[in-house]
Order: C-alpha cells, then sequence, then structure tokens
C-alpha cells in the first residue's frame, strides 16, 4: 500500500466523530492492505513501530522534529519554531512547509525508515536521527510530513484502541462472529500485528494455531468483584484465598539465562526491577516459564510492606539501584502460564499453583503469594481483616477447577476489596476525554477539572461518570495541562459517550484514580444510561494520586462494575 493512501485513512479516521464510521473505516482499510504490509499499518494506525512491550521508542523530541524540517526544507529554525508556535502542531507545520509532491513511498517503506531512526543509537546518533528525518521528509509531500511528524513525537492523536482493531479485522473479513477467536490469539502474544498477519497468510486456521510463547506477553486475567465473603462462597463454592497485594504486577519470562519482565499493560519493565530477574534466573527452577506475581517495596527492619505509591516509583529511567537500596522489593509469585513447554493457562487453578510452589528455590525475593482453601465465609472475612491491618489492598477468591483467563474478567477470580459502608469506600479507575479549563484561582492552571469515563467493553466505548476537580495538587494541575494538551483532539473522540461539552477533548489515553461519597443517578452522565437517559455519576470524586502510568485506557473500571457497586451500595444502605 502506497504512504499516501494510508494517509488518506488516517484523514477519514481523524474527521469522524462516530465509533461505528471508525470501525467501518479501519475495516476498509485492512481489506486494502496485503499480509506484507498489515502488521505494519495497524502498528502505525496505533501510533507506534511496535507493541509497547518491545520496549522501542524513536527518541525523537519537538526539537530534534523541528531541526529536522529546518533541514529537509531549507527553512530557518526559527521560521519553523515561528510557525509552530503559531499551529500548535508540528504536523501542520510540517505540512505547511514541505512543499515536494513525494516519491510515491510505500507504507512499508515508510515504516522502515522510522524503525531505522528508532534503532540508531550510540555516539552521534542524535544527528544520524535528525539526518534520517530529514531525508524522509525530503522524500514525502506535504500530507504525509504532517503525520509522519506527529507519528515521530507520539502525537497521531487518532486513539485505536486493540478491542476497536479486533472488531475491524473481523469486519474486514465479513464476518464479526470472529472476533473472540481473534481476541484469543492476541490475549496470548499481545501482538496485533502479528494476529492480523497470520490471519491474512494463513486464514482463520493460522489464528486458532496461536499458542503461548516466553518473550511475548499473554495479557492477564482480571478479577469481578463481590461485597461479601458468603457471595462468593454462594457464587464459587470452595475456593483458594490469597492476598490482594496493593503493588505493581508483574509477569515474569524466563529463557535460559534471559530474563524479560512485562507489567499489567504490557509494558517492559525489565530494567525497574533488577532483583526479580537475577532472582528469577537463579531461584526459579525452569529452563522456560511463564509466571505472574506482584511486587511491593517492604521495609526490611520490620516486614511491612510499603503502599503502591512507594512501589511505582520504580517506574523511571535512572536511579533504580539506589531505589532498591532504600525500598528493596518482595516479589509474591501466584500465577503459572507456562513452564518447559507445557501451556499452563489451560489447566485448573490447582494444578498450576501446586506446580508453581515445586519450581520456587527459597530465596530473599520471590515467595508464593499466601494462600488457603475454604468454603467458610468467616475464616475468609477473619483473614480480610487482618489482610486490611497489614496495609493490603484485600483478598482474591480463585474458582479451584479454572483455567487461567487470559484478558478475560470474570468470576474464576473474585476480589474483596474494603467494606462498603453507605459510601463509596473503593476507589474507582476512569479515563480521561477531556478537561475544563478552571474559573477564579483555577484559571491560572488552564485546568479546572477533567471530564472522566468508564469502559463499556461491549461497545468498546468511554462513556462518561464524573469531573474530577479535587484531588490535585497545584503543581500537579499545571502538569495535568501539559500532558492533556499533547493528546488534544479538536472534537469529541469518536469512542467517547458524552452529553456533557468539555472546553477541551483529549484522546483517551490516561487513567486516573479517584474515589467518592457514592454512586448516585445522573442525567448528565452516559455510564449504564438508561430509556430515561439516566446514567450513573460519582458524587463529589476526589483524585487519589496522580495518572496510573501502569494503565492503560481499556484498564478503566467498566460501566458493568460501576452498575455493580451501585446495587452493592443500595443493599448496603438498606441493611
Amino acid at each position: 500500500m502506497k504512504f499516501i493512501r494510508l494517509v488518506e485513512y488516517f484523514e477519514r479516521l481523524e474527521e469522524t466523530t462516530k465509533r461505528l464510521e471508525m470501525f467501518d473505516i479501519l475495516s476498509e482499510l485492512f481489506r486494502e492492505a496485503s499480509a506484507k504490509d498489515i502488521d505494519k499499518i495497524i502498528y502505525l494506525s496505533q501510533g507506534q513501530l511496535l507493541p509497547p512491550f518491545y520496549g522501542l521508542e524513536i527518541g525523537m523530541s519537538e526539537k530534534l522534529l523541528i531541526r529536522a524540517i529546518s533541514d529537509a526544507t531549507n527553512t530557518p529554525t526559527q521560521k519553523v519554531k515561528d510557525s509552530f508556535k503559531h499551529s500548535g502542531d508540528l504536523g501542520k507545520t510540517a505540512e505547511g512547509l514541505v512543499k515536494g509532491r513525494g516519491q510515491n513511498l510505500t507504507a512499508e517503506k515508510v515504516y522502515e525508515e522510522i524503525m531505522n531512526i528508532a534503532r540508531t543509537s550510540g555516539a552521534g546518533s542524535v544527528e544520524k536521527k535528525i539526518g534520517f528525518l530529514s531525508n524522509l521528509l525530503r522524500g514525502v509531500s506535504s500530507k504525509e510530513a504532517k503525520y509522519i511528524a506527529r507519528f515521530v513525537i507520539g502525537r497521531l492523536r487518532l486513539g485505536i484502541g486493540d478491542p476497536t482493531v479486533l472488531e475491524a479485522l473481523a469486519l474486514a473479513q465479513g464476518d464479526r462472529a470472529l472476533r473472540p477467536e481473534l481476541e484469543r490469539a492476541y490475549n496470548l502474544c499481545s501482538d496485533l500485528g502479528l494476529v492480523a498477519k497470520a490471519l491474512l497468510e494463513k486464514g482463520m486456521e493460522g489464528v486458532r494455531k496461536f499458542s503461548v510463547r516466553v518473550g511475548y506477553p499473554i495479557r492477564m486475567a482480571l478479577c469481578e468483584r463481590l461485597p461479601s465473603s458468603e457471595e462468593i462462597i454462594a457464587k464459587i463454592g470452595k475456593a483458594a484465598i490469597e492476598a490482594k497485594y496493593d503493588g505493581f504486577r508483574v509477569q515474569c519470562h524466563k529463557d535460559g539465562d534471559k530474563v524479560d519482565l512485562f507489567s499489567r499493560n504490557l509494558e517492559r519493565t525489565t530494567h525497574m526491577f533488577p532483583e526479580i530477574r537475577e532472582a528469577t534466573k537463579d531461584s526459579f527452577l525452569a529452563k522456560r516459564a511463564i509466571f505472574e506475581g506482584e511486587a511491593l517495596a517492604y521495609n526490611e527492619a520490620t516486614g511491612e510492606l510499603f503502599p503502591f505509591q512507594i512501589t511505582i516509583q520504580r517506574k523511571r529511567k535512572h536511579g533504580i539501584e539506589e531505589l532498591a537500596k532504600e525500598y528493596p522489593l518482595k516479589f509474591f509469585a501466584f500465577e503459572l502460564l507456562y513452564v518447559d513447554g507445557m501451556d499452563y493457562t489451560e489447566k485448573p487453578y490447582l494444578e498450576r499453583r501446586k506446580k508453581l510452589v515445586s519450581l520456587i528455590k527459597k530465596n530473599p525475593i520471590i515467595e508464593p503469594a499466601e494462600m488457603f482453601i475454604t468454603d467458610d465465609p468467616k475464616k475468609i472475612y477473619k483473614y480480610f481483616e487482618e489482610a486490611i491491618e497489614r496495609g493490603l489492598e484485600g483478598v482474591v477468591a480463585k474458582r479451584l477447577d479454572a483455567p487461567y483467563a487470559a484478558g478475560g474478567r470474570n468470576f474464576n477470580w473474585i476480589k474483596l476489596k474494603r467494606s462498603y459502608r453507605g459510601e463509596l469506600a473503593d476507589t474507582i479507575d476512569v479515563c480521561i476525554v477531556g478537561y475544563f479549563r478552571g474559573k477564579g484561582a483555577r484559571a491560572r492552571f488552564g485546568v479546572g477539572a477533567l471530564l472522566g469515563a468508564v469502559y463499556d467493553e461491549e461497545a468498546d466505548t468511554f462513556r462518561t461518570v464524573s469531573k474530577v476537580g479535587s484531588g490535585f495538587k497545584e503543581d500537579e494541575f499545571i502538569e495535568l495541562k501539559k500532558i492533556l494538551d499533547d493528546i488534544a483532539i479538536q472534537h469529541k473522540h469518536p469512542r467517547v459517550d458524552s452529553v456533557i461539552e468539555a472546553d477541551v477533548w483529549v484522546e483517551p489515553r490516561y487513567v486516573v484514580t479517584v474515589t467518592a461519597d457514592e454512586i448516585t443517578r445522573s442525567p448528565s452522565h452516559t455510564a449504564g444510561r438508561d430509556r430515561e437517559d439516566i446514567g450513573y455519576a460519582l458524587r463529589f470524586p476526589r483524585a487519589v494520586g496522580f495518572l496510573r502510568q501502569d494503565k492503560k485506557p481499556e484498564d478503566a473500571n467498566t460501566v458493568k462494575e460501576v452498575i455493580e457497586m451501585f446495587e452493592i451500595q443500595k443493599k448496603v444502605k438498606v441493611q
């Protein structure tokens, strides 16, 4: 496919405000793509060169892009800066300054050129990157330059999520019923380009042959929730009860002496946890394995486990060794997914657990998560209360005979967190879909409140549930303005359902955790909206911490969960 043709699709996607139209445009694009370039087209449309777990960054800043545009167009750097200051979009700046008609480059060729920029490192790499990019810009048309410029600095802003791609791939094959099988393959490899390539090369038979492979993170299983231990036992009977740790979820992939670690949202986090990497090499008794657990910082003197806010400090590029000394880690392993040629995801929980425990040689870092088996609600509640006292989040009950549901959220795993006391004591993760500029004292920050939405899994849509205007510090409001303006778009995103008009709409990308007094019914929000157009809303919402860098937009709480929490809250109030 010619790159200019792909750009035409990008323009259509950028202009649409309708979710179904977005599906249609993407499915049309996928039908036109060949097996040779489908993976690159999917990556490019999602604003990435490879899935996040590869950890590949292009390494171009606004400053470097300005220099590349200057070199490519023989325009003084200051003039490029002035144009950018006026437009606020380096894509539009590049479009206005690049005058060539282009060389009819293919999407594959443009992808390879940008990949070359990303892989350039070492001495003199900055100048080389600028040279490669300016050469590429000389060979494209103004429209192509606009999207290349946006892409290299991470501002494509099309907001095409993984569920959208899966739906469009199924539509492109003429059968939406294929989506579950495509999703199964994706859940096992976390690489949409790989799934699409197999589909076009080998058909659905190739997709059905997908299996677990070391080095490709498996999309993590998630919990449903119930309000009491009695309801948990009524739902699944005798269960394994594990501690729910307030840490950083990690999936370990061991291949001999090579160990890779991945986060909940499938990013490579190996550099963050050197002690887990070393302990896995030395103390996990398998040549090749995939297992999961929760990493927590702890106090060596007292054994006290620190909260998530301490552990998340590991999410940095430098100073990890110093941080590791100040806040050492424990890694509580709770799931085995693969070991030495055997896929354990299909095996029942008890078999997975038994094998996992047998593979962990005693060491100071990795240990099995706390677990006991019972069908007595009183024992569960007693353990739950003890867990809360120790600073843990609660407990997770697991069905004894259930397989590991990659990428799934169901009642095989049920979490019991802090009790509801007629108010919302649990937190909710919302995706930011827009913001309001603010009045009075807030006006100087540029952001007065965020428009938060929860995720509708069935419709692949974000539906509003709150305006969040408190809980942030002054410097955080300033930082939010800068971050959100980088993903601002001209109109409401097609995957967003809102009757409220935000001052500034943004691409659904960032998640923030909020707490609130309670969940109420509201005509102002679209989450769970009924025939009378009454939805659900958070009363007096407050941010807890800053942006959740460990979560993707689709990791926000769901509409279904909000409704369930509302029903739980109602029951408690009646009691």
